[in-house]
């Protein structure tokens, strides 16, 4: 089945539709963005599904009087669209571009109308990026969503090798974890003082049990698809999204020592890079909660933390096994420094506990503090 074939058939098994109303969807969606279909083939290609046996064609009438041919699956059509749709998802095809056919014979350009060719690609490439970019539907479904990330991606790649081929210096990925490596990686495994410089991050406030409260699993649910909305947004500056991070705090502190879950408050945290702009994040929140639909996304917001000098350390092992050090913190670091509280318990999870086993989880404890 060949891709033209494939996507008429599956525009008909949502809905029976005739060659307008095709057309429609199809520019709607921006599929001429990735696949070949012109209007002119759309009735082609129905009457060699209908030879198949794989659609039907029926007449329905039209406000011109004139009756249209509607075109919907048959049963055997749904079979071959579920078989043909897994094997081009599963199998990957050869791909037969132009370019290197041109790289090929690029000897006989000479050298600089070859630059030109490739920084005229280049060219064209990021006008290309911004065209996709603009015609991804508001709240589009998630398949909907996926074939335009998926072109996206090819697209930046194929952008990146470019200006890598043209002599360009490729962009190093900003990663807060390797950037400010004092904070975000750090080797001590009893208490240490460090200053903490003024940091910004998307933020989500909650209370209770992290393990049983279902506003702190949205809270989560909702900066994640912020973060990647934000990394997306600008491939000219790239980053990876930052780990988990959670202010922590009760009207007790002792309940963090005798691990009374049900009476902590907290605020969960993924760092910013520090070119985004409270705008870009208002964007992003638009974007991702058009996409994702979680209400949650509507309480994410920007947190900025002056944190200044902070006790901390590295923990491994299960997080309800950081009571003794958090003991160690407050009854005996405490008085030996001649210190205090001064802001909220702050915790960086560099593991995820969904593939880490409990005694193998790392994770950063802070406490900012100031001297009695």
């Amino acid at each position: 089945m060949t891709p033209a074939e494939l996507i008429l058939l599956g525009l008909v098994a949502e809905r029976p539709q005739h060659g307008y109303e095709l057309e429609e969807v199809i520019v709607a969606r921006g599929m001429r963005e990735w696949t070949e279909i012109g209007f002119s083939s759309i009735y082609y290609v129905l009457g060699k599904l209908r030879e198949r046996g794989l659609v039907i064609e029926t007449s329905a009438p039209s406000a011109r009087g004139k009756p249209r041919k509607v075109y919907s699956p048959t049963p055997a059509g749904l079979a071959e669209l579920a078989k043909a749709a897994e094997a081009a998802i599963a199998e990957p095809h050869p791909v037969y571009p132009a370019l290197l056919a041109g790289l090929a014979n690029s000897p006989a350009i000479p050298p600089e109308r070859l630059a030109a060719a490739l920084e005229t690609r280049r060219s064209l490439i990021g006008k290309r990026i911004v065209t996709v970019r603009a015609a991804i539907p508001p709240g589009a479904p998630d398949f909907v969503q996926a074939i335009f990330d998926y072109s996206l991606g090819q697209l930046e790649a194929e952008r990146a090798w470019l200006t890598h081929y043209l002599g360009g210096k490729t962009v190093t990925a900003y990663d807060v974890k390797k950037e400010l490596k004092a904070f975000y990686a750090p080797k001590n495994t009893s208490w240490e003082l460090v200053e903490v410089p003024p940091l910004r991050y998307i933020g989500v406030d909650g209370a209770g049990d992290p393990n049983t409260a279902q506003s702190y699993k949205d809270a989560v649910e909702a900066l994640y698809p912020v973060a990647y909305t934000l990394k997306f947004a600008d491939r000219e500056r790239p980053f990876t999204v930052a780990p988990l991070e959670g202010l922590w705090w009760a009207d007790d502190p002792s309940t963090f020592v005798s691990r009374d879950k049900t009476a902590w408050k907290w605020t969960m945290l993924i760092s910013l890079p520090p070119w985004i702009t409270d705008a870009d994040v208002e964007s992003a929140c638009s974007v991702a909660l058009a996409k994702k639909k979680l209400p949650a996304i509507s309480l994410v917001r920007v947190v900025t933390l002056e944190e200044g000098l902070s006790a901390q350390l590295l923990h491994t092992g299960s997080y309800d096994d950081e009571g003794p050090k958090l003991a160690d913190l407050h009854d005996t670091f405490f008085a030996a420094e001649g210190l205090t509280f001064n802001g909220r318990h702050h915790e960086i999870y560099l593991s995820d506990p969904r593939r880490t086993e409990p005694a193998k989880l790392k994770t950063i404890l802070r406490q900012p503090v100031k001297k009695v």
